[in-house]
Protein backbone atom coordinates (compact mmCIF):
# COMPACT_ATOMS: atom_id res chain seq x y z
CA UNK A 1 0.00 0.00 0.00
CA UNK A 2 1.47 3.74 -0.89
CA UNK A 3 2.46 5.97 1.96
CA UNK A 4 -0.80 7.79 0.48
CA UNK A 5 -4.00 4.93 -0.39
CA UNK A 6 -6.76 7.88 -0.75
CA UNK A 7 -4.71 10.41 -2.78
CA UNK A 8 -5.37 9.48 -5.81
CA UNK A 9 -9.34 9.59 -4.76
CA UNK A 10 -8.95 12.71 -3.72
CA UNK A 11 -7.66 14.61 -6.62
CA UNK A 12 -10.59 13.03 -9.03
CA UNK A 13 -12.44 15.44 -10.60
CA UNK A 14 -14.94 17.40 -8.72
CA UNK A 15 -13.91 15.73 -5.49
CA UNK A 16 -12.35 18.46 -3.85
CA UNK A 17 -14.76 20.86 -3.98
CA UNK A 18 -17.56 18.19 -3.29
CA UNK A 19 -16.22 17.56 -0.19
CA UNK A 20 -14.79 21.44 0.63
CA UNK A 21 -18.72 22.37 0.45
CA UNK A 22 -19.26 19.59 2.37
CA UNK A 23 -17.32 20.10 5.51
CA UNK A 24 -18.29 23.80 5.16
CA UNK A 25 -21.56 23.13 5.64
CA UNK A 26 -21.49 20.78 8.62
CA UNK A 27 -18.99 23.09 10.28
CA UNK A 28 -21.12 26.40 9.70
CA UNK A 29 -24.37 23.92 10.88
CA UNK A 30 -21.74 23.05 14.26
CA UNK A 31 -20.87 26.84 14.98
CA UNK A 32 -24.22 28.60 14.03
CA UNK A 33 -26.10 26.48 16.46
CA UNK A 34 -23.50 27.17 19.35
CA UNK A 35 -21.84 23.74 19.78
CA UNK A 36 -21.17 24.47 23.13
CA UNK A 37 -24.29 24.90 24.52
CA UNK A 38 -25.45 21.23 23.06
CA UNK A 39 -25.96 18.66 25.86
CA UNK A 40 -25.48 14.80 25.81
CA UNK A 41 -29.22 14.62 25.21
CA UNK A 42 -28.83 16.07 21.83
CA UNK A 43 -25.68 13.20 20.99
CA UNK A 44 -28.03 10.46 22.03
CA UNK A 45 -30.55 11.98 19.96
CA UNK A 46 -28.44 12.12 17.16
CA UNK A 47 -27.77 8.65 17.84
CA UNK A 48 -31.08 6.90 17.73
CA UNK A 49 -32.07 9.12 14.84
CA UNK A 50 -29.17 7.43 13.08
CA UNK A 51 -29.92 3.80 14.33
CA UNK A 52 -33.43 4.19 12.94
CA UNK A 53 -32.08 5.20 10.03
CA UNK A 54 -29.82 2.80 9.45
CA UNK A 55 -32.00 0.08 10.67
CA UNK A 56 -34.33 0.95 7.77
CA UNK A 57 -32.13 0.86 5.25
CA UNK A 58 -30.78 -2.45 6.56
CA UNK A 59 -34.69 -3.74 5.90
CA UNK A 60 -36.51 -2.44 9.03
CA UNK A 61 -40.12 -1.27 9.57
CA UNK A 62 -40.26 -0.03 12.67
CA UNK A 63 -40.66 4.40 12.64
CA UNK A 64 -38.40 6.39 14.59
CA UNK A 65 -41.17 6.83 17.16
CA UNK A 66 -41.31 3.09 17.58
CA UNK A 67 -37.30 2.77 17.84
CA UNK A 68 -37.84 5.79 21.11
CA UNK A 69 -40.13 3.96 22.93
CA UNK A 70 -38.08 0.76 22.63
CA UNK A 71 -40.97 -1.19 20.89
CA UNK A 72 -38.61 -1.37 17.10
CA UNK A 73 -38.18 -5.03 15.70
CA UNK A 74 -35.08 -7.17 15.81
CA UNK A 75 -33.22 -5.08 13.19
CA UNK A 76 -33.82 -1.71 14.73
CA UNK A 77 -32.83 -3.32 18.43
CA UNK A 78 -29.34 -4.38 16.65
CA UNK A 79 -28.80 -1.03 15.64
CA UNK A 80 -29.78 0.81 18.50
CA UNK A 81 -27.51 -1.56 20.32
CA UNK A 82 -24.53 -0.52 18.16
CA UNK A 83 -25.18 3.01 18.83
CA UNK A 84 -25.12 2.73 22.44
CA UNK A 85 -21.75 1.77 22.64
CA UNK A 86 -19.92 3.46 19.40
CA UNK A 87 -18.66 6.83 20.79
CA UNK A 88 -16.85 4.67 23.07
CA UNK A 89 -15.01 2.96 20.57
CA UNK A 90 -13.46 6.31 18.82
CA UNK A 91 -10.22 6.06 20.77
CA UNK A 92 -9.70 2.23 19.19
CA UNK A 93 -11.01 2.88 15.71
CA UNK A 94 -7.41 4.95 15.10
CA UNK A 95 -5.31 2.60 17.40
CA UNK A 96 -6.32 -0.91 16.78
CA UNK A 97 -9.06 -0.79 13.82
CA UNK A 98 -9.61 -4.13 13.69
CA UNK A 99 -10.68 -4.76 17.12
CA UNK A 100 -13.15 -1.17 16.97
CA UNK A 101 -14.81 -3.09 13.54
CA UNK A 102 -15.12 -6.65 15.43
CA UNK A 103 -16.66 -5.16 18.38
CA UNK A 104 -19.48 -2.85 16.93
CA UNK A 105 -20.49 -6.18 14.84
CA UNK A 106 -20.22 -8.02 17.64
CA UNK A 107 -23.06 -5.35 19.08
CA UNK A 108 -25.21 -6.08 16.04
CA UNK A 109 -24.90 -9.31 15.62
CA UNK A 110 -25.60 -10.12 19.68
CA UNK A 111 -28.11 -12.34 19.08
CA UNK A 112 -26.39 -14.83 17.30
CA UNK A 113 -23.78 -17.70 18.48
CA UNK A 114 -20.71 -16.50 19.99
CA UNK A 115 -18.84 -17.65 17.12
CA UNK A 116 -20.10 -15.54 14.19
CA UNK A 117 -20.07 -12.68 16.15
CA UNK A 118 -17.20 -9.97 15.54
CA UNK A 119 -15.26 -12.22 13.16
CA UNK A 120 -14.29 -12.14 9.52
CA UNK A 121 -17.10 -14.85 7.36
CA UNK A 122 -13.32 -16.39 5.64
CA UNK A 123 -9.51 -15.59 5.11
CA UNK A 124 -10.49 -13.92 1.76
CA UNK A 125 -13.19 -11.11 4.33
CA UNK A 126 -10.19 -11.44 6.83
CA UNK A 127 -7.86 -9.91 4.30
CA UNK A 128 -10.52 -7.47 3.09
CA UNK A 129 -10.66 -6.50 6.65
CA UNK A 130 -7.05 -6.05 7.17
CA UNK A 131 -6.83 -3.64 4.40
CA UNK A 132 -9.84 -1.55 5.09
CA UNK A 133 -7.65 -1.36 8.79
CA UNK A 134 -4.71 0.08 6.79
CA UNK A 135 -6.99 2.78 5.34
CA UNK A 136 -7.63 3.72 8.86
CA UNK A 137 -4.18 3.81 10.03
CA UNK A 138 -2.07 4.79 7.20
CA UNK A 139 -1.18 8.73 6.91
CA UNK A 140 -3.31 10.24 4.34
CA UNK A 141 -3.98 14.17 3.10
CA UNK A 142 -7.51 13.03 2.04
CA UNK A 143 -10.10 14.95 4.07
CA UNK A 144 -11.46 13.01 7.22
CA UNK A 145 -14.99 12.92 5.35
CA UNK A 146 -13.58 11.35 2.14
CA UNK A 147 -11.96 8.89 4.31
CA UNK A 148 -15.42 7.79 5.74
CA UNK A 149 -17.15 7.36 2.48
CA UNK A 150 -14.66 4.70 1.88
CA UNK A 151 -14.34 2.90 4.39
CA UNK A 152 -18.37 3.11 4.41
CA UNK A 153 -17.98 1.79 0.84
CA UNK A 154 -15.35 -0.66 1.59
CA UNK A 155 -17.27 -2.23 4.41
CA UNK A 156 -20.84 -2.06 2.42
CA UNK A 157 -19.58 -4.20 -0.59
CA UNK A 158 -17.36 -6.85 0.94
CA UNK A 159 -19.65 -7.78 3.35
CA UNK A 160 -16.81 -9.06 5.53
CA UNK A 161 -18.98 -10.37 8.54
CA UNK A 162 -21.77 -13.15 7.89
CA UNK A 163 -24.57 -10.45 9.02
CA UNK A 164 -25.38 -6.82 9.49
CA UNK A 165 -22.18 -5.99 7.60
CA UNK A 166 -24.87 -2.27 6.36
CA UNK A 167 -25.12 -1.37 10.19
CA UNK A 168 -21.31 -2.20 10.90
CA UNK A 169 -20.41 0.13 7.48
CA UNK A 170 -23.10 3.05 8.45
CA UNK A 171 -21.36 2.77 12.25
CA UNK A 172 -17.52 2.97 10.87
CA UNK A 173 -18.21 5.82 8.82
CA UNK A 174 -20.17 7.89 12.01
CA UNK A 175 -17.23 7.14 14.25
CA UNK A 176 -14.64 8.31 11.38
CA UNK A 177 -16.31 11.72 11.65
CA UNK A 178 -16.26 11.43 15.64
CA UNK A 179 -12.69 10.25 15.65
CA UNK A 180 -11.25 12.51 12.79
CA UNK A 181 -12.60 15.85 14.41
CA UNK A 182 -14.97 16.12 11.76
CA UNK A 183 -18.04 15.94 13.92
CA UNK A 184 -16.53 14.97 17.91
CA UNK A 185 -20.03 15.26 19.16
CA UNK A 186 -21.65 13.53 16.61
CA UNK A 187 -24.68 15.42 16.21
CA UNK A 188 -24.38 15.08 12.04
CA UNK A 189 -26.47 12.16 11.01
CA UNK A 190 -24.77 10.85 7.95
CA UNK A 191 -27.45 7.81 8.43
CA UNK A 192 -30.31 9.39 7.85
CA UNK A 193 -28.66 11.05 4.83
CA UNK A 194 -28.08 8.22 3.08
CA UNK A 195 -31.97 7.30 3.98
CA UNK A 196 -33.20 10.69 2.32
CA UNK A 197 -31.03 9.93 -0.89
CA UNK A 198 -31.97 5.90 -0.44
CA UNK A 199 -32.03 5.10 -4.28
CA UNK A 200 -28.83 7.29 -5.27
CA UNK A 201 -27.03 5.66 -2.23
CA UNK A 202 -28.07 1.93 -2.90
CA UNK A 203 -27.19 2.61 -6.69
CA UNK A 204 -24.22 4.58 -6.11
CA UNK A 205 -22.56 1.71 -3.34
CA UNK A 206 -23.44 -1.32 -6.26
CA UNK A 207 -21.32 1.00 -8.63
CA UNK A 208 -19.04 0.95 -6.06
CA UNK A 209 -18.60 -3.06 -6.09
CA UNK A 210 -19.17 -3.05 -9.79
CA UNK A 211 -18.44 0.03 -11.59
CA UNK A 212 -15.04 0.08 -11.57
CA UNK A 213 -12.91 3.85 -11.02
CA UNK A 214 -16.07 5.13 -12.74
CA UNK A 215 -18.31 3.71 -9.96
CA UNK A 216 -15.68 4.62 -6.82
CA UNK A 217 -15.57 8.34 -8.43
CA UNK A 218 -19.58 8.41 -8.52
CA UNK A 219 -19.64 7.01 -5.01
CA UNK A 220 -16.91 9.46 -3.47
CA UNK A 221 -19.26 12.46 -5.47
CA UNK A 222 -22.53 10.89 -4.10
CA UNK A 223 -20.88 10.53 0.01
CA UNK A 224 -20.60 14.15 0.16
CA UNK A 225 -23.75 15.25 -0.75
CA UNK A 226 -25.00 12.63 1.51
CA UNK A 227 -23.02 14.20 4.35
CA UNK A 228 -24.79 17.47 3.23
CA UNK A 229 -27.91 15.50 3.71
CA UNK A 230 -26.90 14.39 7.37
CA UNK A 231 -26.00 17.87 8.42
CA UNK A 232 -29.42 18.79 7.62
CA UNK A 233 -30.78 15.92 9.74
CA UNK A 234 -29.45 16.82 12.49
CA UNK A 235 -31.16 17.88 15.74
CA UNK A 236 -29.62 20.72 15.92
CA UNK A 237 -31.66 22.10 13.37
CA UNK A 238 -34.63 19.58 13.19
CA UNK A 239 -37.25 19.45 16.56
CA UNK A 240 -37.92 16.01 17.91
CA UNK A 241 -40.29 13.70 15.28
Amino acid sequence: MSADPLSHLASLEGVPSAYAAARDGIDAMLRDRGLRRTSPETTAESLLRGAHASAVLEGSASSLADVRAGSGDEIAADSVRVSTELLALSPSLSRSPLQALARIHALAAAGLPAEQRGRPRDGAAADRLRGIGELLTAPTSAPALLVAAVVHAELATAAPFGSHNGIVARAAERLVLVARGVDEKSLVVPEAGHLALRAAYESNLRGYAEGGAAGVHAWLLYAAEGYSAGAEASPLRRSAE
